[in-house]
């Protein structure tokens, strides 16, 4: 390995895809894969023994969730620099991991030179941010929350999470209700969280509500759900 090479950490539990990805940086010379893991804790692991340049990170696996353990990479690895890869196309999403610290967003959906374009970017240039999305998200990132309020402004899905959750709604139900998977459901959640500076999903509903950003009559209907 060359003082040029990139150091790679692969992190991904589908195993075919993770396979195909190492398979892909082993034909460049450029790049270099020293370690590869199948959830949020190898990644940090990983980050922590092998201090790679970057980790290509998928978002969806066991573990405490993206944001969370692109924080934890960072915090043991400081120069090591995170490219998420996902199949999630979502504005919301593309903001609590950037937020989080990551030097990319890269769909998977995405080609040879937009992944070599991200891991270049983010080996680099510590400012350099490269996102890879479709134009409605990338013109939706354009809305961002400093005219409705900074941190406190929920998006719209936000809002009807949090009305769901208000009416009584479990993750299932408001996944259902969405036509979204329980874990986007989670996902909006943790960020309705940090948004309102909630500590449990009783707390958002409040916080919400005194807001302005759901009815009362709503608020007092909700009820604890484990």
């Amino acid at each position: 390995m060359t003082a040029l090479t990139t150091s790679i950490v692969v992190v991904d539990d589908h195993n075919l895809f993770r396979a195909g990805l190492i398979e892909l940086l082993g034909s460049m010379p450029e790049f270099s894969t020293c370690g590869d893991g199948a959830s949020g804790g190898e990644a940090v692991m990983l980050a922590d023994k092998k201090r790679p340049d970057v980790v290509l990170l998928d978002i969806e696996m066991p573990g405490p969730g993206a944001p969370a353990t692109i924080r934890k990479i960072v915090e043991v690895s400081p120069h090591t620099r995170v490219v998420v890869l996902t199949m999630h196309d979502d504005p919301d999403l593309v903001r609590s991991i950037l937020d989080a610290g990551a030097a990319g967003y890269l769909l998977k959906s995405a080609g040879r030179d937009e992944l070599v374009a991200a891991i270049n970017a983010a080996r680099r240039n510590n400012s350099t941010v490269l996102v890879c999305v479709s134009r409605a998200t990338l013109l939706n990132l354009g809305c961002n929350g400093a005219a409705h309020g900074g941190n406190d402004f929920l998006s719209r899905r936000q809002v009807e999470v949090i009305r769901h959750l208000a009416s009584g709604g479990s993750n299932r139900d408001i996944a259902a209700a969405l036509l979204v998977t329980e874990g986007t459901v989670k996902r909006h959640l943790a960020n309705i969280y940090a948004k309102l500076g909630a500590r449990s999903r009783i707390d958002a509903v409040s916080k919400a509500t005194e807001r302005g950003i759901i009815g009362r009559a709503l608020s007092e209907a909700a009820a604890p759900i484990n």
